[in-house]
């Protein structure tokens, strides 16, 4: 598939280049992001969630490589701790030793003995100098030392800061790809319970030859019953049906047809009153 989309933007290239001229430039650059854009949509939604779930769960590496780097450091600045406190407890036994000299050069004497051994004033006042440059470089030293410390101890805070940012962020992104899954599965719920997602032409066929059956049977029925109902000959076995002009005369108790209309207009006129 991305061969695919290499080539076919390869030739859009050329044939912009052909027809375009100057402007390829930009109908390249469309097209190509159209391109892109047509092949993103056609990734199925599962697909990308499962790529970013990978692509949180790569970024253990990256976070234990962090932590490597935070506890490397913070082994060297316990080391880095260490040789300033020797130092310190140095510096103070060498102040100590000056102040000493210092004190004993404020008395002149012709020898001074110190371990069991005799030394000039100005053997001392030599080695008092020895000892106080010295004593300023390793001042100094320890000066620097304390500023190197303060700065990784600046970053070691950064780095741990980042780390705990990290963390927070994978856990972040973890919840959302959670997340992501859970509502792709409503949306397929939701499908799968729509209208617009059924394939019912199945059953708009069945309900369709339904329908017809029971028009057909309907029709089958009257037919059925016209043919109880209507004849084309006189019925020889059935009984014949009382005299009509008798049923009528009882009903409207006449004696005779002159009879029977008088006592039609009189039941009119009574009936009018």
């Amino acid at each position: 598939m991305i061969k695919k989309g290499l080539c076919a933007a390869s030739g859009l290239a050329m044939l912009a280049v052909i027809f375009f001229g100057r402007d390829a430039v930009s109908y390249v650059s469309t097209s190509a992001s159209r391109l892109k854009e047509s092949v993103r949509s056609s990734v199925p939604i599962e697909f990308e969630i499962d790529r970013a779930r990978k692509m949180v769960h790569n970024l253990v590496p990256d976070i234990r490589r962090n932590m490597h780097v935070i506890a490397k450091e913070e082994v060297e600045l316990e080391r880095l701790e260490k040789e300033i406190t020797d130092r310190q407890t140095r510096l103070h036994k060498d102040r100590g030793e000056l102040m000493r000299l210092r004190t004993d050069l404020k008395v002149e004497q012709a020898v001074y003995r110190y371990g069991g051994r005799r030394y000039t004033a100005d053997q001392v006042k030599a080695d008092l100098a020895r000892r106080f440059e010295r004593f300023k470089t390793n001042d100094a030293t320890l000066a620097s030392l304390r500023e190197i410390q303060t700065a990784r101890q600046r970053s070691l805070e950064a780095a741990r800061e980042k780390l705990e940012g990290m963390l927070a962020s994978k856990r972040q992104l973890e919840v959302d790809v959670e997340n992501l899954e859970a509502r792709l599965k409503m949306v397929e719920v939701a499908q799968t319970t729509s209208d617009y997602q059924f394939d019912d032409s199945r059953l708009a066929h069945v309900k369709r030859l339904m329908a017809d059956l029971h028009s057909r049977l309907s029709v089958a029925e009257k037919l059925v019953n016209a043919d109880v109902k209507y004849h084309d000959s006189i019925p020889l076995d059935a009984a014949a049906p009382a005299d009509i002009v008798a049923q009528v005369a009882e009903y409207f108790e006449l004696d005779g047809d002159v009879d029977g209309a008088a006592g039609s207009k009189i039941a009119v006129a009574k009936a009018s009153h």
